[in-house]
């Protein structure tokens, strides 16, 4: 399965031609300034299934802490992943074009969720990174 995705503008386009894993709701204060949002879906990938189609000049990096930062478009602004040493390692589900398969598996760095949010669905809630994904 072939997934693909883009910004606002739709000037950078990108696919995944792999499977994704580590599906979740991130509540960080990180990913809630960058989106403007109570919490950014990030979605893992294998970075050698992914592709920039188009735009990639247009890709702006962002090191936002010591593990990597994030990527977005510079005309729009729309995050479009987590990078890792040059490389993506996680889109945001929100870039999707269409239905890529997955849903989210649980809520990360909810230890550090804005106090207005309440989450009510039945998904696993960790105060920071699950056993296993991440720095722990």
């Amino acid at each position: 399965m072939t997934i693909k995705g883009s910004c606002l503008c739709g000037a950078v386009q990108y696919e995944v031609t792999g499977s994704l894993h580590n599906i979740g709701n991130c509540y960080c204060s990180m990913c809630r300034k960058s989106h403007g949002a109570a919490f950014a879906t990030y979605a893992g990938l294998d970075p050698d299934t992914f592709h920039w189609v188009s735009g990639a000049e247009m890709v702006t990096e962002y090191i936002s802490s010591p593990q990597g930062g994030r990527c977005f478009c510079r005309q729009c602004g729309a995050t479009l992943g987590a990078i890792e040493n040059g490389k993506v390692t996680y889109i945001t589900l929100g870039t999707v074009d269409g239905d890529p398969g997955v849903r989210p598996e649980g809520h990360i760095f909810v230890g550090s969720k804005a106090p207005w949010v309440e989450i009510t669905d039945s998904l696993p809630q960790f105060e920071e990174y699950p056993p296993g994904m991440g720095t722990e």
